[in-house]
């Protein structure tokens, strides 16, 4: 009969196991490991326990994930204690250390395994013992994984890098606003957990659902619905228009406010593009997916998927169709391979969380993959033709007449889709991805910005002024518009941290802006965020009324929270002048020892 070794403990080693496993930054509450990469556990047999041998052990290691287990899902898998481990699927080795009575056992897990949270149980003849739980992540460092990523450089961009910019505006005037994704932040990753419990595939067939989260095509789809609340309890409620009873979206300036919101009392409100891309792309680095924000300027939406915006006027110069063109528009790209149409379409795939069109009935859009997009191959699964149609539609301006007659009187086939941008790996500039997605068309942008804004008497917090002229000859029936996007200068907030940050010691930082308009600003307030700075948690402080020509001033007190390079996100809002943000980089130093 095999020997049964009595345990007393087992160490899951969370320190080094998740410092290896490139998840330190989530703490040492529980184990964090990415997949087909092994860990180690230690366990501590109790005194007076016979020495391990492995020819007579009878060791079989159980891993169970998702509410209904089931080997035929690969949501439980059995595996003995071996020799020596294997990296293409569930395996287990050990050291004996009799010394300190105790058995190092290595075990690694499948590249090809579901993410999620697992348990761990040994079986000895029967006798089984629960060792612990671990969270297993996707691995863009483990070749055999979907999501393998080569460059070291991109992997801590667009996995690790914790903080980002979101390019806004016009493509004539790009501004990039910063982001705090803030993944690895306390409870940001269990929360990103639930977003995959909540979506209705998983409520229908949990089984099922779990089985495929193995595929990083397939949690990407689920997240572009999930992001947003219009088929589901998603997270963001979308809004255009009126955005009382709610946070504007330009209000925001980090993905943890938002789902911690969402995860003490469901939908979210209110967001637009850039809040839905920087959402997905918080939880899809959570998740261990690589992930990069993007935006294209001058963005079409087909609403009828003819891959023509047709912008339909009356003759009161009436825009009478729903086609549009937005001054931008963001989504994500996530990196993985696809198996579905082949590997020359392997890397960047673009999803889109927020909610435009329904995509099998649902919601979402992608992913698609960039090779597909700019081969103009749009038999190619997920949405495909939609996304190609954003950055590659041509446009017809028409009028339609009292008399019914419809009239073509100008068009353009190059001025969708231009500076596509996304943040340059390692750095804070702009890199322009354009080439990535179409080929270059040649010639000027034409006729500045496109049809989708909602300005009338009032600025908006976007501060863009669209003008738009048209000129009618009926006698000689001849037709032509001209639209020009401008775009309101905004004030710099000036950030000055009072002495260094250390880790646990409070440090003020002062913040400044001047009220440029010739009007009193009421309501006034400073926010600020940063990972590892604030707690998870942005820190709000009211400075009251500020007249024309004047300085708002307030001074902030924050404690950081942990050591290295890290990002102040600050953000002024009032009654008259919004969402004004800036940020400055941060070295938070070690404390002082005993």
């Amino acid at each position: 009969m095999n020997q049964v070794l009595e345990i007393e403990r087992c160490d899951l080693n969370i320190k080094n196991n998740n410092s290896s496993h490139h998840t330190d930054l989530n703490g040492e509450e529980r184990l964090i490991v990415r997949r087909g990469e092994p860990f180690n556990i230690i366990l501590h047999l109790k005194p007076g326990s016979k020495e391990f041998k492995l020819d007579e052990s009878s060791f079989t290691f159980i891993v169970e994930t998702g509410p209904l287990p089931r080997k035929e899902s690969d949501t439980q898998v059995s595996f003995n204690l071996c020799n020596s481990t294997v990296d293409t699927e569930w395996s287990a080795s050990a050291i004996n250390n009799p010394s300190e009575n105790t058995l190092c056992v290595y075990i690694n897990s499948s590249p090809n395994s579901p993410i999620g949270v697992y348990s761990l149980s040994l079986d000895q003849e029967g006798q089984k013992t629960h060792l612990g739980q671990f969270t297993l992540l996707f691995n863009a460092w483990c070749p055999r994984d979907a999501v393998y990523m080569h460059n070291e450089r991109k992997r801590k961009e667009y996995v690790l890098s914790q903080h980002g910019q979101i390019y806004k505006g016009t493509y004539k005037r790009i501004k990039g606003t910063p982001w705090n994704f803030g993944q690895f932040e306390s409870g940001i990753l269990d929360i990103c957990l639930k977003i995959l419990d909540e979506n209705p595939k998983f409520v229908s067939d949990a089984d099922k659902d779990c089985s495929a989260r193995r595929n990083p095509i397939y949690v990407t789809r689920v997240l572009s619905a999930m992001i947003n609340s219009n088929d589901d309890r998603g997270v963001l409620v979308g809004e255009w228009y009126d955005f009382s009873g709610g946070v504007h979206p330009g209000a925001w300036i980090g993905s943890g406010d938002i789902l911690h919101k969402w995860a003490e009392s469901g939908p979210v409100r209110y967001g637009q593009c850039w809040v839905f891309a920087a959402l997905a792309c918080t939880v899809s680095r959570a998740l261990g997916i690589p992930c990069r924000v993007v935006t294209n300027f001058r963005s079409a939406h087909d609403t009828d998927a003819n891959l023509v915006i047709e912008n339909l006027y009356n003759d009161n110069a009436e825009k009478i169709s729903s086609d549009s063109i937005w001054n931008f528009h963001v989504w994500v790209d996530s990196w993985m391979t696809r198996p579905d149409l082949g590997p020359e379409y392997d890397g960047w795939q673009t999803s889109d969380p927020t909610p435009q069109e329904p995509s099998d009935g649902v919601f979402c859009c992608g992913p698609a993959s960039l090779r597909a997009i700019k081969e103009g191959e749009l038999t190619k699964k997920y949405d495909t033709p939609f996304i190609f149609a954003e950055v590659n539609a041509d446009v017809v301006d028409m009028l339609h007449l009292s008399n019914g007659e419809v009239i073509r009187f100008s068009g353009s086939t190059k001025s969708v889709g231009c500076f596509i941008s996304t943040k340059a790996v390692g750095s804070d500039e702009r890199h322009d991805i354009t080439h990535q997605y179409k080929y270059p068309e040649g010639g000027a942008v034409l006729c500045g910005i496109g049809t989708h804004i909602t300005y009338c008497t009032l600025i908006t917090s976007d501060r863009l002024i669209q003008l738009s002229a048209f000129a009618f000859d009926k006698q000689t029936i001849d037709y032509s518009k001209t639209e020009k996007t401008i775009v309101l200068d905004e004030p710099d907030i000036d950030i000055k941290l009072m002495g260094d940050a250390t880790v646990n010691q409070p440090v003020t930082a002062n913040l400044t802006l001047l009220n440029p308009l010739p009007e009193q600003l009421q309501d006034c307030s400073f926010t600020i965020e940063g990972v590892g700075l604030t707690d998870g948690k942005p820190i709000t402080v009211k400075t009251g009324a500020v007249g024309p020509k004047e300085e708002a001033k307030a001074s902030v007190e924050f404690s950081p929270s942990s050591s290295g390079s890290t990002v102040l996100l600050v953000n002024f809002d009032s009654n008259k002048l919004s969402n004004i943000k800036s940020f400055v980089n941060v070295v938070v130093k070690e404390g002082e020892t005993n």
